[in-house]
């Protein structure tokens, strides 16, 4: 893979990239307890995977944000870290003027693997657009197409479940620890809890993760395997550009 992060690239090297595409793919996760078998960066790794092997496809730069979010939902687990939204909005902000001013950035992917980034993520990026005349933002939710890619095949975006044990087997096998996971969680108030957070028509909220399981995860951690970590960051990647590809064709005559 060639080198395309912004701290791996010279000065003058970042400007021949940026000049090609004008696209910068920002990586957005966060740093949570995710039980005792997967490691508290579970959902940054995975942003960063799908964000890297989207630049790729995209012929774009790729721009680490650091790996935390906004995740009040998991305070007081040990290893749980969650920006304030202004925080993170922020430093978001920053971030993409910097790179639309100083790096000539068109066209803007944030690759989000945290459900709590969602609203500030949003918040961003309709007002990147409002002050910068011709920039583009695409919000690509990777734990979303990941959901829908796997779920022919049993996968499910839990917490700490089956996808996201996948992301960091992708990841490093070697933080994997499904064995201490215990038998898999998967209670019908589980599932409804998270079903009714996520309902695109009528949503309720939960504000502590052990509202959904006392333990802080649930899911069957063991549906993930070798094979299937091989070509996760390319299997969701190849879904997420082609969409990209598609929104900024679309944008292209916009005013």
């Amino acid at each position: 893979m060639s080198r395309r992060t912004i701290t791996d690239l010279t000065s003058p090297d970042l400007a021949a990239l940026t000049a090609r595409s004008g696209i910068a793919v920002v990586a957005l996760g966060s740093v949570e307890q995710h039980g005792p078998h997967l490691p508290c960066g579970t959902d940054t790794f995975a942003a960063e995977l799908v964000a890297a092997a989207l630049a790729v496809r995209l012929d774009a730069l790729l721009v680490p944000f650091g790996p935390y979010g906004i995740t009040p939902i998991h305070a007081g687990h040990p290893g749980t870290v969650s920006l304030r939204r202004a925080t993170f909005e922020a430093l978001l902000t920053d971030i993409a003027d910097e790179l639309i001013i100083a790096s000539a950035i068109q066209r803007l992917v944030l690759c989000n693997w945290h459900e709590g980034n969602n609203a500030a993520i949003d918040a961003v990026a309709t007002d990147i657009q409002a002050r910068h005349a011709g920039v583009r933002v695409v919000t690509a939710h990777a734990c979303y197409t990941a959901q829908r890619v796997y779920a022919a095949a049993g996968g499910e975006l839990t917490h700490g479940g089956g996808i996201e044990t996948l992301a960091v087997m992708a990841h490093d096998p070697d933080l994997v620890h499904v064995a201490r996971a215990g038998t898999a969680r998967r209670t019908a108030d589980a599932v409804a809890l998270d079903t009714m957070r996520r309902d695109r028509e009528v949503h309720g909220y939960v504000t502590d993760v052990t509202e959904i399981d006392d333990s802080g995860w649930y899911g069957d951690p063991t549906w993930a395997d070798g094979d299937r970590a091989a070509g996760f960051a390319d299997t969701v990647a190849d879904q997420i550009a082609k969409r990209v590809t598609q929104i900024f064709a679309l944008r292209a005559e916009a005013p």
